[in-house]
């Protein structure tokens, strides 16, 4: 399999755009010079600076890394079908992220997540428009969302409004595994 260049993808979409580097780090609310250091790959960016970048183009990352066309009219899905949104992203090595179906054609995107133990989406909290939900399907998750904090067991789960400053941690010593949906996908 050949290397994925992050920093050439990241360009030719913004170029294609339209938009200069000023334009998207001001669209999505990071520094100017954090776009010009990852296309020219002299830093590789964390999942969460990358869905934020992504969302200054209205694009997820599932959008990003697989720029092929699925199948809308597919109804169902092996394990082995759904598509990988974290295993080339830089400093995601202790979370899995992978998405079901088509999440732009349909409006809703659907995810298997696994947390590994000591896993954590980053320091910087997650926010994009929309509402997310999901349930722990089996381990112990710690989930923030603004100024709230409850460590999840399996069984247990959330819905909140994604504007809200969120964040997902596995503090335990064994895999945590959420089934999740966001509407509309943004990553």
């Amino acid at each position: 399999m050949e290397d994925f260049d992050l920093g050439a993808r990241l360009r030719r979409l913004r170029v294609a755009k339209g938009l200069s580097q000023r334009d998207l780090a001001l669209a999505a609310g990071v520094p100017h010079g954090q776009i010009s250091m990852i296309e020219t790959n002299r830093c590789s960016p964390s999942v969460a600076s990358l869905r934020k970048i992504l969302s200054g183009m209205t694009m997820t990352m599932a959008e990003f890394f697989d720029p092929g066309t699925a199948r809308t009219d597919q109804v169902f899905f092996t394990a082995s079908e759904r598509t990988d949104l974290t295993s080339r992203v830089p400093g995601a090595a202790r979370v899995r992220i992978e998405q079901l179906g088509d999440a732009t054609a349909h409006g809703l995107q659907i995810l298997h997540e696994v947390y590994e133990p000591g896993a954590d989406t980053g320091r910087s909290m997650l926010a994009h428009a929309g509402a997310e939900g999901g349930i722990v399907v089996s381990g112990a998750v710690e989930v923030t969302v603004g100024d709230q904090v409850r460590v999840l067991h399996a069984g247990d789960g959330y819905l909140f409004d994604s504007t809200r400053p969120h964040r997902f941690r596995n503090l335990s010593d064994a895999p945590a595994v959420i089934v999740s949906a966001n509407t509309p996908p943004w990553l």
